[in-house]
């Protein structure tokens, strides 16, 4: 498919811009090519895709189930009973549901972990969004689970040939405290053997850092250490509770970290994200929500707002993470997370981007587009979404989203009464 956008705002220019098939072929001025698809982009501005960095997609069902309680009672008595009813049915609508969630508010990439890796990766295929699916990994300290779970992941790497290069596979451990050091080495070389990412929760609250601590005598970046485990395929989530030694770490390793502020601050896990001396130590950052079940909504402009602020208010510094910051970690170094061609709106870079509505209070006046985006306007201004060079969401409207939302509810009803 090709696509010409006419006279669309691109930081401060006005531009068109040419996509064929699925990359950016042209950014020009009065570009006079044959097209298939021509949108007028008069009113409106684009932006790259967001990459949300860190999420669990079939949360979406778990939306306002089991708010207001701390971190561990929360996944002890809450999310781990209900994600045992879970099937794969179950999780192919939540996942649909988070899609649909995303195109409307602008993201066109995301990293996944969860389980019934199928059901996420039909969803994705058929919502033509792009996503790293991590393969939820649990051992439990227990070898013959451990052997299982091998056994599992190995299944789903050979079996997500059969998607399109939109889905990438990852493993994904979920945290130091649900998978052994033993395990963790084997999915280090798995990745090694395979060049694939790996996904991990670390450091989230201070209760897992103490546990840490008193369990393998050491924090958990200094455990992770220790076992070989850090490396530049590895993608930690949350990452609150470290020293400048386990930063410096982190980077000599070049290991990516991935904020994810509304759902520390819902959870209580924690505020004071160390961004600025990870951007200081080469660290690549990206922003994600984490789950419905934790942020409540997939929305990567407030996710991006709050980061922003948070890095303001406890640092007592107006000058903290500035919005075209905070717009890039949610934009490119996502993609830099993710290791795609994308994050950016240029010749040669994958056609992931979205429009922005204009004409709203949020933009105007606008005399600074990327702080309105990120301080006055929330996701509701994107108009129009593509990805892969396809069109996704025109005039606000995705193809088929009543059924999504209509059998995603009945689903998420049925689930809880289960």
């Amino acid at each position: 498919m090709s696509i010409l956008i006419k006279e669309v705002l691109l930081e401060h220019d006005i531009v068109d811009i040419y996509i064929e098939n699925d990359s950016i072929r042209q950014v020009g001025t009065a570009l006079s090519v044959p097209a298939q698809k021509t949108i007028n982009g008069k009113g409106k501005a684009a932006i790259p895709g967001f990459v949300n960095g860190h999420t669990h997609a079939a949360m979406t069902l778990a939306r306002g189930w089991g708010d207001d309680i701390p971190l561990e009672q929360w996944l002890h008595n809450r999310i781990w009973p209900y994600e045992a009813k879970l099937t794969e049915e179950d999780v192919y609508w939540g996942a649909k549901l988070s899609c649909l969630e995303m195109i409307k508010t602008g993201t066109t990439c995301f990293n996944d972990m969860y389980a019934f890796f199928h059901g996420t990766a039909r969803a994705v295929e058929e919502m033509g969004l792009r996503a790293t699916l991590s393969a939820t990994l649990f051992d439990h300290f227990d070898e013959n689970k451990a052997e299982a779970a091998k056994k599992q992941i190995l299944q789903y790497f050979s079996e997500a040939q059969q998607y399109s290069d939109r889905i990438t596979f990852s493993p994904g451990p979920h945290a130091i405290y649900t998978v052994s050091g033993k395990t963790l080495q084997w999915v280090r070389d798995f990745a090694n053997d395979h060049h694939l990412r790996v996904h991990l929760h670390l450091a989230e609250s201070r209760t897992e850092y103490n546990n840490a601590v008193q369990q393998f005598g050491l924090s958990p970046v200094r455990y992770l250490h220790q076992l070989g485990v850090l490396a530049p395929h590895l993608i930690i989530a949350h990452c609150l509770w470290l020293d400048d030694e386990e930063i410096q770490l982190l980077a000599d390793h070049e290991v990516k970290v991935v904020h994810n502020p509304n759902s520390n601050l819902k959870l209580a896990s924690g505020f004071q994200f160390k961004y600025e001396e990870m951007k200081q130590a080469g660290i690549t950052v990206g922003i994600g929500t984490d789950g419905c079940a934790s942020s409540n909504n997939l929305d990567m402009v407030e996710a991006a707002k709050t980061a922003s602020l948070l890095q303001k208010g406890w640092r007592f510094d107006p000058t903290a993470m500035p919005a075209p910051e905070a717009f890039a970690c949610a934009t490119l170094n996502g993609a830099k997370v993710l290791g795609i061609n994308a994050g950016k709106i240029a010749a040669g870079c994958l056609a992931d981007l979205c429009l922005v509505d204009l004409n709203i209070p949020a933009f105007t006046p606008n005399f600074d587009f990327i702080s309105n985006l990120m301080y006055a306007a929330n996701s509701s201004c994107i108009d129009t979404v593509i990805c892969n060079g396809q069109l996704l969401m025109e005039n606000k409207h995705v193809p088929g989203e009543e059924e999504i939302l209509t059998k995603a509810a009945a689903i998420a009803h049925n689930l809880m009464y289960r």
